[in-house]
């Protein structure tokens, strides 16, 4: 197994309350919280393929995110409960310029925009997140890299998206939309890809490199030690590399 998105990084002011809105609103679990860190995950097959971990920040969201999550919906009764609960749980509506759309758009008790999904059918096998979804200037080129950097498949290609399936199938698409409004501080919600189990860390990085990826400061936590990168348009992710067997019991 190679590389694989094994989560994304949020920065909180409360990271407990933001996973805990986070795991009512997908029907997730809390299943990690140390050091103020916070980790969420979805029920297995469906969904565990990538975490949510909010990590503590002391300064409050600023600017749009440049990455926002998109939630699935079964039937419109469905769609109209999540908003309901989204809300009742401390979402706003949110106003991103989408006009009249049959999705809905909020932002989590913290800001997070996020987008509630009229029931489509590609996203009926993803579990509760039906898709990661990325600003670019260049779609095809930001989703080229990924592909390549996953491992993943390029499902879906249209002028203003293109869509990603990782190798496993399981989990949300990760879709790359056209924006030409970014904001280059818009790093709060950063993807951290995993090394494959026994991969050598250092050619992961020269890789990483080739394919247009360039190094930032240092990442990571107390538990975790990850090295920070910018993607071919600047967007923050981190690489971490794979535990042991021994790392996961306590051993040295």
């Amino acid at each position: 197994m190679g590389t694989t998105l094994a989560r994304l990084s949020i920065d909180a002011l409360d990271p407990a309350a933001v996973a805990r809105f986070w795991a009512e609103l997908l029907g997730w679990q809390v299943v990690t919280e140390t050091t103020g860190e916070v980790t969420v995950r979805g029920p297995a097959p469906r969904g565990a393929a990538v975490e949510l971990a909010f990590v503590p920040v002391a300064a409050p969201k600023e600017v749009k995110n440049r990455i926002h999550l998109d939630v699935a919906s079964a039937t419109a009764e469905h769609q109209r409960s999540l908003v309901d609960s989204a809300v009742e749980r401390g979402a706003q509506k949110a106003d991103i310029g989408q006009g009249p759309a049959p999705w809905e758009v909020l932002a989590d008790p913290e800001g997070n925009e996020f987008c509630v999904l009229e029931p489509r059918p590609e996203y009926a096998d993803t579990g509760a997140l039906a898709a990661i979804v990325v600003d670019a200037y260049e779609p095809r080129v930001l989703a080229e890299f990924w592909a390549a950097a996953l491992g993943g498949t390029v499902v879906r290609r249209y002028p203003e998206l293109v869509g990603l399936r990782m190798p496993d199938g399981e989990g949300p698409w990760l879709e790359i939309l056209q924006n030409d409004d970014l904001v280059p501080q818009g790093r709060r919600i950063r993807p951290v890809v995993v090394t494959g189990p026994g991969a050598d860390v250092e050619a992961e990085v020269a890789r990483l490199s080739r394919l247009g990826a360039r190094p930032l400061e240092s990442a990571g936590s107390a538990e975790r030690a990850a090295r920070a990168f910018a993607d071919p348009e600047g967007g923050a992710f981190e690489l971490e590399e794979a535990a042991r067997p021994f790392d996961r019991q306590g051993g040295q």
